[in-house]
């Protein structure tokens, strides 16, 4: 995972402007994958949406209803 990390942030930054879009596409798609992981943690944790809230930097509101209950 890290070194696929690693390889779309190389090539993010790739002369070729299609490719580093493709790169950055897939890599906002893999931090949005990690965050839902992340939170999903948080909360069997117990933590409440008002902590998770803040540690991603949006309102409680934000949090919840992107990741509340589907």
């Amino acid at each position: 995972m890290t070194n696929d990390l690693a390889a779309l942030v190389r090539q993010a930054q790739d002369e070729d402007p299609l490719r580093a879009l493709q790169a950055t596409t897939a890599l906002r798609r893999e931090i949005e994958r990690m965050e839902a992981v992340q939170v999903r943690r948080a909360r069997v944790a117990g933590l409440p949406w008002a902590t998770i809230a803040d540690a991603i930097g949006v309102s409680k509101q934000a949090v919840h209803k992107k990741y509340g209950r589907r």
